[in-house]
Formats: C-alpha cells, sequence, structure tokens
C-alpha cells in the first residue's frame, strides 16, 4: 500500500470538510466554510452548492481553493489522520452522461440533496487537486505524488451500477458481515452506495461505512475477488 493509495483512501472515507476559499466581499482574505463532498471515481472532489452561498461567489471569482477533511469522531485532533486538498474548482459543464453519472452516484451518498435538485440555484462543482499533504498520525507527513494520485479511466466505473446491483439484491447477510468485522458494527439494513478502485461504501442502519482494499481494483472481476475474500475473513465462525 503506498502513501498515494493512503491519501485516497482517507479522503473518500469522509463524507465533508472545511471549504476555503478566496473571499471576494473581503479582498482575498480566506474565507472557510463547512461543506459535503464525495469523491468521485477519479478522485477529484463533487460539490454540490448554491450560487447565493459565499463560496460559490468567491470560487467564481477565484476558482482556487482548499479543503481539509479528517475524523470528526476522534478527539485527538493533533495525532490522528488528516488530509488538505489544494486545488482548482470549476462548474460542471453540460448534461453529458458523465455529469449525470456523477449526480447520481452524489444522489446515492447525499439523498438528502435530491431537494434541492429542485432548487434552480444549485450547482455541481468539481475540484480538482493539483497538491494534497497527507497527515496518516504522528510522524507520517507527506506531499503526495500526484502524478500517481490521478487515477486514470478503469472499467469498473462502468460496471459500478451492476456490482451495486448485485450486492444489494443478493448478499445482504455479507455486508451486514462485513460490518460486524471490519467495524464492530451490528446492523440490519444495509445498502452498498458506490464501490472506486480504492473500496466501497455502505449505509448501515443510517450510518455510512467505508471499507477500503488492500490493493486497488480495477474491474469487475477483480472487484468480486477482493469482495469474495473480505467475506471469508469477515464470516462469523
Amino acid at each position: 500500500m503506498t502513501t498515494t493509495n493512503e491519501a485516497r483512501q482517507m479522503l473518500r472515507a469522509h463524507r465533508y470538510g472545511v471549504l476555503s476559499t478566496l473571499s471576494k466581499k473581503f479582498d482575498g482574505y480566506p474565507f472557510g466554510s463547512i461543506t459535503p463532498y464525495l469523491v468521485d471515481h477519479d478522485a477529484t472532489l463533487l460539490i454540490l452548492i448554491s450560487t447565493l452561498a459565499e463560496h460559490t461567489k468567491n470560487i467564481l471569482q477565484d476558482p482556487r481553493v482548499s479543503l481539509i477533511a479528517h475524523d470528526q469522531h476522534n478527539p485527538h485532533i493533533q495525532s490522528q489522520g488528516r488530509i488538505t486538498v489544494v486545488g482548482n474548482a470549476a462548474p460542471e459543464a453540460g448534461r453529458e452522461p458523465g455529469r449525470e453519472q456523477a449526480a447520481l452516484r452524489y444522489q446515492r451518498y447525499f439523498p438528502e440533496s435530491q431537494a434541492y435538485f429542485a432548487m434552480h440555484d444549485f450547482s455541481f462543482y468539481r475540484i480538482r487537486p493539483i497538491a494534497i499533504r497527507y497527515i496518516g498520525g504522528f510522524g507520517r507527513i507527506h506531499w503526495v505524488d500526484m502524478e500517481n494520485y490521478v487515477v486514470r479511466p478503469y472499467p469498473l466505473i462502468e460496471q459500478e451500477s451492476d456490482v451495486i446491483a448485485h450486492m444489494n439484491s443478493d448478499h445482504q447477510d455479507t455486508m451486514r458481515n462485513y460490518c460486524q468485522h471490519f467495524h464492530q458494527c451490528a446492523t440490519l439494513d444495509v445498502e452498498m452506495l458506490g464501490i472506486d478502485l480504492d473500496g466501497f461504501d455502505v449505509r448501515a442502519d443510517g450510518n455510512v461505512l467505508r471499507f477500503d482494499f488492500a490493493q486497488p481494483v480495477r474491474d469487475a472481476q477483480q472487484a468480486r475477488m477482493a469482495l469474495v475474500e473480505m467475506a471469508r475473513v469477515a464470516k462469523p465462525a
């Protein structure tokens, strides 16, 4: 497992962070706001924001942003892992299939966002990282190799919907075992939300749990092998 893979996994594990933009109103001073985000298949960040929001006005004035994410449940703020993304934010243009697919993914992770789509002032913006500072814990501080961080297209992107449908229809018990073994969480209602080359996400009784793969997977067959191995490990004795 490389530092780059660990950084991507940490970023994917969280659902929101502090987005810093350059203030249009206050002459470029940093302006921070709490913003939900979703790491897409290619490791760019997708955010859904309103034209009325201060950070949107700032982005339209200057696209340079940063976002920091960390484990909000860990009280040891200085010693825990965290990650800072520096990049450029821009509106998602057009209604091409890729944009529609990203919107559907976002709504699976944030079902409450469906109400925002009825409001015409909400739009998707994509943050494309140019630099990432990854702190994996005490003494583990790195600038990420961005050439290796960028994820080029891979077959699992197009196969994701089929994998999700299969897991949700045929492997409910397996996903409950995943939750119990890897997160020590007994669950009743489970639903796979998404799968990418770094891992997958399950909504378990309303909470989103992240499961990391030991190695990146790039197609449905590799995903199946990784899921079967995790099922073997997680199966109750």
